[in-house]
């Protein structure tokens, strides 16, 4: 077994050279209260809290057959700065434990470091892992087609001997109207208001 984290953006690995006696997996619900009046407080449930991962180990400062799985160790404190630089990462990392079912992308959440006293060179560490949980976007929603509240124009269509103050006193009530009916079918009429033609349809104002 061994305990490995890669940095998916620059493929770099880093080899934990002394595994853990033992690994934490921490799952847990989410819940959010709520107080009722007639039941008091109850628990909603809300999810699936993100999975937590945690391990303690140390490196040491000169190698041991006995316990390391690496015949070239890391120097004690540079190991500390990688680790302290992926707890620094914006970006998810990878860890694995090879023989289990254990490879995730993470963050490094937690990480403490020990000195003790009679072992000075070598540094201890405990280090917390919280899985990755990728946002999933979904395609937008088609806008509701929504009914049209505008009023549909009354449309008009010109017949033979028809002028627009008489078209404007059948429709609009007065034929002192023609002037309003003529700039709203301008575009149809031409610059003439006395030509009009059979056929022709005329949008009422």
């Amino acid at each position: 077994m061994d305990f490995i984290i890669r940095d998916p953006a620059t493929k770099k690995i880093f080899h934990f050279p002394v595994n853990p006696e033992e690994v934490l997996i921490r799952r847990e619900k989410q819940y959010e209260t709520a107080t009722i009046l007639s039941l008091g407080e109850i628990d909603l449930i809300q999810g699936e809290r993100v999975k937590e991962i945690a391990f303690s180990s140390f490196f040491p400062k000169v190698y041991d057959p006995r316990y390391c799985r690496l015949a070239n160790i890391p120097e004690p404190q540079k190991a500390m700065n990688q680790l302290t630089a992926f707890l620094m990462k914006k970006q998810p990392i990878r860890l694995m434990i090879t023989g289990t079912i254990i490879n995730t992308l993470a963050y490094v959440s937690v990480h403490d470091s020990t000195i003790k006293g009679g072992e000075r060179d070598d540094i201890y560490f405990d280090i917390t892992f919280r899985t990755y949980r990728g946002i999933k976007v979904g395609k937008a929603h088609k806008a509701i087609d929504r009914p049209d509240t505008k009023p549909i124009p009354k449309v008009y269509t010109v017949k033979p001997g028809d002028t627009l103050t008489a078209i404007a006193k059948l429709e609009l009530g007065s034929s002192s109207k023609w002037r309003d009916l003529y700039n709203a079918n301008m575009k149809v009429i031409g610059h003439n208001p006395d030509l009009i033609r059979p056929g022709q349809k005329l949008v009422m104002p």
